[in-house]
């Protein structure tokens, strides 16, 4: 992992939460369609399982997983990235002590979990919906504050 170039976007940035079922692989997916050019990916700081909310709420924007699998932070092929996005406690202490010493740029996203949220299907997926809200925004600014001025 190496640090973020100075005064630049980032050319690869991982995104890390606890499992890698909702909110790292939907902002991987957001990642992917506002910031063009930059390479992304995400992992889980343990394993877990595809959730179906997370498909169909990107589905209803226009986007989609593919066939991407969760996958763990050891599970990754390549270890270097510019920035590291953590997006839970667990997944933020888990790549602070994973980075040590390392020059490795992390920043704390804390989102919220809807998979917490009990009710029925249309406020479960409000729930979701409104993390997309959320990371849509915060990625949109992200990139907007990255733009070299013209």
């Amino acid at each position: 992992m190496s640090g973020t170039p100075a005064g630049g976007a980032p050319g690869s940035i991982l995104f890390v939460c606890g499992q890698n079922s909702i909110r790292s692989p939907m902002a991987e997916a957001i990642a992917r369609a506002v910031l063009p050019g930059t390479y992304v990916a995400s992992a889980g700081v343990k394993g877990g399982e595809r959730d179906p909310f997370v498909d169909v709420v990107l589905a209803e924007e226009g986007l989609t997983l593919g066939d991407r699998r969760p996958q763990t932070v050891e599970d990754l092929a390549d270890g270097y990235f510019d920035l590291v996005v953590t997006l839970s406690p667990e997944a933020h202490h888990a790549v602070m002590d994973a980075t040590g010493a390392d020059a490795t740029a992390v920043e704390f996203w804390p989102m919220p979990d809807p998979s917490a949220v009990n009710g029925s299907r249309d406020q479960i997926l409000d729930a979701y919906r409104d993390l997309y809200r959320r990371m849509r925004r915060r990625l949109t600014e992200f990139g907007e504050r990255r733009r070299p001025p013209v």
